[in-house]
């Protein structure tokens, strides 16, 4: 019987050192290619074609459950994934990546590879290289995720390169765009009337600034809220405030803060998207409205200025989508016109 050709993914150079250690002693393998990162996995298993892959979870750019997708639809192969459990989120998104596709999860150690730990991976390896062959899981082609109720509204996050990511996207919706999108982005109190101005000359729908407690704009009347400078902007009560409270990520306002609100307040009937950045600001409220059930975009490192706020989310398990700028409008329009399981279009 030939050896196994695996594909170890890893983006530590000494863990994927010591795997490849572990694998070479074990004749029944043959480690035919390495990957430090999601798009270099893609490439290699495209053009290796391993018998299976191994692949921890966390990695720089396009993350694991990405990944996995993106081989089970271009080249389906066996994965055996692994990850870190320090907490619950993590835990859930291992369940994402055999949900994409993956044949089997691994608790990763948090400290040190031991011996033992790389020997339950390889006798992992060798049940999921005898599973069946690999198939497109269904829902894949494409994700069946339809919301319970139709969607409410859009939340947009962004930073550094942020104003002309949200002109292009405003540039590209439809003056008949169905949902209204609040807007956090950091910027200046003295940029922040000619933002409003820019935005809305490169807009089909109007772009104004939040008013403290006016009422969420109701679907079908499309318009870009965006937040003040130095106030958070928050939804409670299906009204809109701004408050003065504590910078988060020494930001205010933060995406965090208007992201998290609205995963309490509207949970799944949201879709948030969070563009270029730097820093983390938004991450964690984009997983907060994922687990909530809402549609959760971030955008690509390729067309962002500075790929630091949607890596983090990635990172988290966050995005249930990863898209580039140009894509991004029409996935807004997509999602913002879905009916809800069993309704009549």
């Amino acid at each position: 019987m030939s050896a196994l050709r695996v594909l170890i993914v890893e983006d530590s150079v000494m863990v994927r050192r010591r795997l490849a250690d572990a694998f070479a002693e074990d004749p029944s393998f043959t480690v035919v290619g390495e990957a430090g990162d999601g798009a270099r996995a893609l490439e290699l298993c495209q053009k290796l074609r391993p018998d299976v892959v191994t692949m921890d979870l966390m990695l720089p750019g396009m993350n694991g459950v990405e990944v996995t997708r993106r081989i089970m639809t271009h080249c389906p192969t066996p994965i055996v994934v692994f990850s870190g459990m320090e907490n619950r989120t993590m835990g859930l998104y291992l369940l994402d990546a055999l949900t994409a596709g993956a044949v089997d999860a691994v608790e990763k150690p948090t400290r040190f590879v031991s011996s033992e730990w790389a020997g339950e991976l390889l006798s992992r390896v060798k049940q999921a290289a005898r599973s069946p062959s690999a198939q497109v899981p269904e829902h894949l082609k494409p994700e069946p995720v339809w919301p319970m109720f139709p969607p409410r509204l859009v939340v947009v996050g962004a930073s550094t390169g942020g104003p002309a990511a949200v002109r292009t996207i405003l540039q590209q919706i439809s003056p008949d765009f169905p949902l209204p999108i609040l807007l956090v982005m950091h910027l200046s109190e003295k940029f922040e009337a000619s933002m409003v101005d820019w935005l809305g000359k490169n807009s089909a729908i109007p772009v104004r600034h939040a008013v403290d407690g006016e009422i969420l704009p109701t679907a079908g009347r499309p318009q870009l809220v965006m937040a003040r400078a130095n106030k958070h902007l928050v939804l409670r009560d299906s009204r809109l405030w701004l408050t003065s409270d504590a910078e988060r990520h020494s930001s205010r306002p933060s995406v965090d803060v208007l992201f998290e609100s609205v995963a309490k307040e509207v949970g799944s009937r949201a879709i948030a998207c969070l563009l270029t950045g730097m820093g983390r600001d938004g991450a964690e409220g984009l997983h907060a409205l994922r687990r909530a059930g809402a549609m959760t975009l971030a955008q690509d490192e390729s067309s962002s200025v500075v790929f630091g706020m949607p890596l983090e989310a990635i990172r988290l398990g966050a995005a249930r989508h990863v898209l580039p700028l140009h894509d991004i409008p029409a996935w807004l329009d997509t999602f913002s016109r879905r009916r809800p399981v069993g309704e009549n279009a």
